[in-house]
Parts: structure tokens; C-alpha cells; sequence
């Protein structure tokens, strides 16, 4: 009996002594050296890729979307875009039952909807008029063959932060209207904030839209 308890007793030490020093290396050392390799090797990603203004104010993350719209009415159930800014992807749908409405971070997800079906068809549709619409300006119009997908259609998490070039040109005449600029200080401003395929081969050019708002805010705020 007291040869099994002093073994017992050994193997529970043991255990406990491996308990413990896991914990302070998996735990405690492994973590803080992560940590302190990511700051200095990495430090924005490491700090959630945020994007500051001018003024150094923290206006959002580079990697998670945000919506751009006029204060709710009431009585109304969804908010007018506001115009002055560039637009991002829909979200993931346009109706009570959609998943991701105003790029919540809690949420992520896509509608799951088949291409077939009725709901997003008239989603898509109604979409596509009102980007014809909002940017047909002082003779600009846009056609319904100049429309993107992505002008139309949410990203499978609906937090895309981007939109594709061509969306953003499109409405580049609107943005210029709304802000007093010239077209091609418009432009200008999309095409410096348009990044290539990453390593020149993989994906597609892209525009993050908080980071060409906010360098809209500073070239208005200049040119006012």
C-alpha cells in the first residue's frame, strides 16, 4: 500500500510539473514572443490593419467594409446611400431575411442563394437600376452593360472591404458632382488608390473603399 501511494504520489507530481511548465511556455512565453515578433516584423496587420486619417484618427480597418449612408428617416427601414462617398459591394442581401445588412463584424456570411432564385434576381435587379440611376450625371449615363458584378452582388463574407476598379471609375462623374471636383481629380485619386494582383498573378486589381473615402475627405477638404 504505501509503495502504490508514493507512486501514485510521483506520477500526480509529475504530471503536475508538466502542467505547469507547458503552461508557462505554451501559455505565457509562446504567446508574448508571438506577439513581440508580429509588432515588429508586422506591426499594423499585428493591430488590426487600421486606417487613420489625415489627422491620425482611427476611421475603421482596412480589412472589414463599412457603409456609407445619409442618417435613418423615420419610418424608413433601410438608409439612403449617401452619395457624396464611393459605394461598397451591396450587403448580403436587400431584404428583412438577409444575413449581413450594415457590415457587422459579429456576423459573417453569405445569402446562400441560388442564382436562380426569385428573392435575389429582384435583389440584383433593383440594384442594378439604382446604380444606373444614382450615377447618371450632368450627362454622363451609365449603361446597364457598364454595371460590374460586384456592383450588384455582396462578397461570400459580406465584409469585403473592395470594390473592382471598374465599379469605382463608374462612379468616379457622381462623387466629382456631389464634392465639386473635376472628373479627373476623381479619377486621379481611383487610380492611386487601385492596388495590381498581389505578387502580379494572384486575384484581381481592387480599390478599398475606406481608405479612397478617406483620401476623398482630405482632397475635398483641400479643395475647399
Amino acid at each position: 500500500m504505501n509503495n502504490s501511494a508514493a507512486n501514485t504520489g510521483r506520477v500526480l507530481w509529475a504530471g503536475l510539473r508538466a502542467l505547469l511548465v507547458l503552461t508557462v511556455i505554451t501559455g505565457v512565453l509562446y504567446p508574448l514572443a508571438v506577439t513581440g515578433i508580429a509588432q515588429v516584423a508586422f506591426p499594423g496587420q499585428a493591430n488590426g490593419s487600421e486606417v487613420k486619417d489625415s489627422g491620425g484618427k482611427v476611421v475603421g480597418s482596412a480589412l472589414i467594409g463599412q457603409t456609407y449612408d445619409l442618417p435613418l428617416k423615420d419610418g424608413e427601414e433601410t438608409a439612403a446611400p449617401d452619395l457624396r462617398w464611393f459605394q461598397p459591394r451591396p450587403s448580403n442581401g436587400l431584404g428583412s431575411n438577409s444575413v449581413n445588412t450594415q457590415y457587422s463584424i459579429i456576423l459573417s456570411g453569405a445569402t446562400n442563394r441560388s442564382g436562380d432564385n426569385e428573392d435575389l434576381i429582384t435583389w440584383v435587379k433593383d440594384a442594378k437600376a439604382a446604380v444606373i440611376k444614382d450615377n447618371s450625371v450632368n450627362g454622363y449615363t451609365v449603361k446597364p452593360s457598364d454595371v460590374p458584378a460586384d456592383a450588384v452582388t455582396s462578397s461570400g463574407s459580406g465584409l469585403d472591404p473592395h470594390i473592382s476598379p471598374e465599379y469605382a471609375k463608374l462612379q468616379a462623374h457622381r462623387v466629382a458632382e456631389r464634392n465639386g471636383l473635376t472628373v479627373a481629380q476623381v479619377d486621379r485619386l481611383v487610380a492611386d488608390h487601385t492596388d495590381d494582383r498581389i505578387l502580379g498573378f494572384i486575384g484581381e486589381p481592387r480599390v478599398n473603399v475606406l481608405q479612397l473615402n478617406t483620401a476623398l475627405k482630405d482632397l475635398t477638404r483641400t479643395a475647399g
